[in-house]
């Protein structure tokens, strides 16, 4: 049951992050090859001045093997 989880700035209203929440669950289903049913996405808002500590020092580090598109910019 894969589960997608989204990190943003907060200030998307809830139609935004439905709609990119089913398009996510969508695509994961197709590439996948599993019923749509098999998948949830969470969408976490992260204060801008939280970022850096929550978010992009985990993502960028070159020893995380999870993340398979890194950030495209420097903090």
């Amino acid at each position: 049951m894969p589960h997608i989880t989204v990190q943003m700035y907060p200030g998307r209203d809830e139609k935004i992050k439905k709609n990119l929440a089913e398009k996510l669950a969508e695509v994961a289903s197709r590439e996948l090859g599993r019923e749509i049913e098999h998948f949830s996405v969470s969408i976490e808002d992260v204060p801008q001045d939280e970022w850096k500590e929550k978010v992009y020092d985990k993502v960028a580090d070159p020893a995380n093997k999870n993340v398979f598109v890194k950030p495209g910019y420097t903090m």
